[in-house]
């Protein structure tokens, strides 16, 4: 598998593709990243899955709100 993949993600904030460099050599990861069209913060928890040889990417706007 190569470390470095480029995939492209829906951002949650303003429905646009957004293309990312995704980094596989550290194993699972949880980072921000902004949108390249709405600047808009992007949560990112990324799985190694060594096993089925992927990677698996998880995004989330973190805008859900507690009452």
């Amino acid at each position: 598998m190569k470390k470095v993949q480029n995939v492209t993600i829906t951002c949650p904030h303003c429905g646009h593709p957004t293309h990312l460099d995704l980094d596989a050599s550290n194993g699972d990861q949880d980072y921000y990243e902004e949108c390249t069209n709405c600047c808009q913060e992007l949560h990112l928890k990324t799985h190694l899955d060594e096993q089925k040889r992927r990677l698996n990417v998880d995004v989330d706007a973190d805008d859900e709100q507690f009452y």
